[in-house]
């Protein structure tokens, strides 16, 4: 198993994450910005948080009679059955770490009484999971998932990711890894924002371990025909080049389909030029280079920390002047920016976008309220 070593490897993890290291030559942007990125690798329509917050508000409007959360709390101390609807209650009244304290004694209670729920019952880790990234409680998310106490209680992928995404965020990376160990223990399946939030916490510990099973997780998931998002082959790109394997990011980098975009176009230049090719590199800077045009049109940039990259190797060789010359067109055209690949790849995305449907809302006529019979409506 890939990640049958990760209880070794988690123990000797590092804890000093930034050794961006090109051709031996330490990068001061690439360096300092392993640490300093703290966003978001999932999208709002993966977590969900919003629409949380929303039943909460409006669980909140109906109001309660008494303190609920109280006289839940005096329920649990009485050992009483713990109803579904019951719990789903204190789990959107919650406000604080306190109460949050009780919704999680609730749950290992509720877990307790129901081991051997149907299939198809409704699945309170989500649910739990959003109520601690609201609260800022990523650690006792962490802590609650990995006790062997609640297997089978987090039995959905969902749960899991929403736990890795907290942990990114707040540089808890070895306990990520953790999670993934306890995913894989309890055979819950990876999808492709585990495996973004997988190799995106191997490629912030940036150590020869996490390397090792950075490698191991998507070989594994390459043979069982899972297809690995470009954003993991990203992460996985940059961590090979950071370890200085050039011929492994070249591997990974070959898997992406479309690396018509800004992060794998800057990757392409950091690998051509760690690789030797300058006359490559600066091909593909040329191909880039937009003529002059309206302001809304997006424009390929790259970091500036890649120019300073491909400036270094090719100093005081025969495409020196060239590349200063292909630079200098680039900033002048606006396509240099002061961004590093760090923050390129720690990025939120932003998710579906929600196509309005205009046709289904016209299907009854204003003026008669009778079906519409249009032809264009009916095609």
């Amino acid at each position: 198993m890939a990640l049958g070593r990760f209880g070794k490897c988690c123990r000797s993890l590092l804890h000093d994450p930034c050794k961006g290291v090109f051709l031996g030559i330490l990068q001061p942007g690439w360096i300092e910005s392993c640490a300093g990125a703290k966003r978001h690798l999932l999208s709002e329509d993966v977590i969900k948080l919003q629409d949380f917050q929303q039943r909460k508000l409006a669980v909140a409007h109906l109001g309660s009679k008494g303190n609920y959360i109280q006289l839940f709390n005096e329920k649990l101390q009485r050992n009483e059955l713990i109803l579904r609807d019951e719990l789903k209650l204190l789990l959107h009244l919650c406000q604080s770490a306190d109460d949050l304290a009780i919704a999680r004694d609730a749950i290992y209670r509720y877990h307790t009484e129901n081991r051997n729920m149907e299939h198809g019952e409704f699945k309170f880790g989500p649910l739990f999971m959003r109520l601690c990234y609201e609260l800022g409680l990523e650690e006792i998310a962490a802590a609650t998932l990995t006790d062997m106490r609640m297997r089978g209680f987090f039995n959905d992928t969902t749960s899991f990711n929403i736990a890795l995404d907290m942990l990114f965020t707040k540089d808890l990376y070895e306990e990520a890894l953790e999670v993934l160990r306890t995913m894989r223990k309890q055979d819950v399946p990876y999808n492709k924002d585990t495996m973004t939030l997988a190799t995106g916490t191997c490629y912030k510990l940036n150590t020869s371990d996490s390397y090792k099973i950075c490698i191991a997780l998507i070989e594994e998931e390459q043979t069982k025909g899972i297809l690995i998002p470009r954003h993991g082959y990203c992460f996985a790109v940059a961590l090979a080049l950071r370890q200085n394997d050039t011929e492994k990011a070249q591997s990974f980098y070959s898997q992406i389909m479309n690396t018509d975009n800004r992060i794998c176009q800057n990757l392409k230049i950091v690998l051509l030029a760690m690789s030797g090719a300058v006359k490559d590199a600066i091909s593909t800077m040329s191909a880039v280079l937009l003529p002059k045009g309206p302001f809304f049109v997006k424009k390929l940039e790259f970091s500036q920390e890649v120019v300073n990259l491909l400036r270094l190797q090719c100093e005081g060789g025969p495409y020196m002047a060239e590349v200063e010359q292909i630079v200098t067109r680039l900033k002048q055209a606006g396509q240099v920016t002061q961004q590093t690949i760090d923050g390129m790849l720690c990025h939120t995305p932003t998710g579906k976008r929600k196509i309005w449907p205009i046709l289904e809302q016209r299907k009854i006529s204003r003026r008669t309220l009778r079906p519409l019979q249009s032809t264009l409506l009916s095609e």
